[in-house]
Protein backbone atom coordinates (compact mmCIF):
# COMPACT_ATOMS: atom_id res chain seq x y z
CA UNK A 1 0.00 0.00 0.00
CA UNK A 2 1.53 3.40 -0.91
CA UNK A 3 2.38 5.99 1.92
CA UNK A 4 0.37 9.12 2.57
CA UNK A 5 1.45 12.06 1.51
CA UNK A 6 0.61 15.59 2.50
CA UNK A 7 -1.73 17.20 0.25
CA UNK A 8 -3.23 20.57 -0.14
CA UNK A 9 -6.82 21.81 1.07
CA UNK A 10 -8.66 21.74 -2.19
CA UNK A 11 -7.64 18.16 -3.06
CA UNK A 12 -8.88 17.08 -0.04
CA UNK A 13 -12.09 19.08 0.28
CA UNK A 14 -12.92 16.87 -3.22
CA UNK A 15 -11.80 13.68 -1.89
CA UNK A 16 -14.13 13.66 0.74
CA UNK A 17 -16.98 15.09 -1.41
CA UNK A 18 -16.66 12.62 -3.90
CA UNK A 19 -16.88 10.03 -0.86
CA UNK A 20 -20.61 8.87 -0.58
CA UNK A 21 -22.24 11.25 0.36
CA UNK A 22 -20.71 13.72 1.99
CA UNK A 23 -21.32 17.57 1.48
CA UNK A 24 -20.01 21.11 1.99
CA UNK A 25 -21.82 22.76 4.80
CA UNK A 26 -20.27 26.04 5.72
CA UNK A 27 -16.71 27.53 6.20
CA UNK A 28 -15.88 29.11 9.25
CA UNK A 29 -12.66 31.32 9.44
CA UNK A 30 -10.15 29.39 7.28
CA UNK A 31 -11.56 26.06 7.72
CA UNK A 32 -14.33 23.71 5.82
CA UNK A 33 -16.56 22.16 7.83
CA UNK A 34 -18.48 18.98 5.85
CA UNK A 35 -20.92 16.40 6.92
CA UNK A 36 -21.58 12.86 5.99
CA UNK A 37 -24.50 10.81 6.80
CA UNK A 38 -23.09 8.14 9.53
CA UNK A 39 -20.03 9.97 10.08
CA UNK A 40 -18.95 10.37 14.35
CA UNK A 41 -18.70 13.92 13.74
CA UNK A 42 -18.21 16.56 11.01
CA UNK A 43 -15.28 17.03 8.76
CA UNK A 44 -13.17 19.57 9.42
CA UNK A 45 -10.76 20.74 6.27
CA UNK A 46 -8.29 23.51 7.09
CA UNK A 47 -6.95 26.20 4.29
CA UNK A 48 -3.56 24.91 4.13
CA UNK A 49 -1.02 24.15 1.40
CA UNK A 50 0.01 20.82 2.84
CA UNK A 51 -2.36 19.29 4.79
CA UNK A 52 -0.61 16.99 7.56
CA UNK A 53 -1.39 13.48 7.63
CA UNK A 54 -2.31 12.98 11.18
CA UNK A 55 -5.44 15.57 10.00
CA UNK A 56 -5.94 13.21 6.85
CA UNK A 57 -5.87 9.97 8.95
CA UNK A 58 -8.45 11.54 11.16
CA UNK A 59 -10.69 12.51 8.99
CA UNK A 60 -10.66 9.31 7.29
CA UNK A 61 -11.56 7.60 10.62
CA UNK A 62 -14.44 10.32 10.95
CA UNK A 63 -16.05 8.95 7.89
CA UNK A 64 -14.92 5.16 7.73
CA UNK A 65 -12.51 5.36 4.68
CA UNK A 66 -10.24 3.03 3.95
CA UNK A 67 -6.87 3.61 2.93
CA UNK A 68 -7.86 2.05 -0.59
CA UNK A 69 -10.69 4.14 -0.81
CA UNK A 70 -8.51 7.15 -0.26
CA UNK A 71 -5.99 6.43 -2.99
CA UNK A 72 -8.82 5.40 -5.50
CA UNK A 73 -10.41 8.73 -4.88
CA UNK A 74 -7.11 10.94 -4.91
CA UNK A 75 -6.61 9.38 -8.70
CA UNK A 76 -9.74 10.75 -9.40
CA UNK A 77 -9.04 14.12 -8.42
Amino acid sequence: MPKIYPTDWKTQRKIFELFGSCHYKRKEGSHHILTCPGAKRAVVIPEYEEIDIDIIKSNMRTVGMSREQYFELLKTV
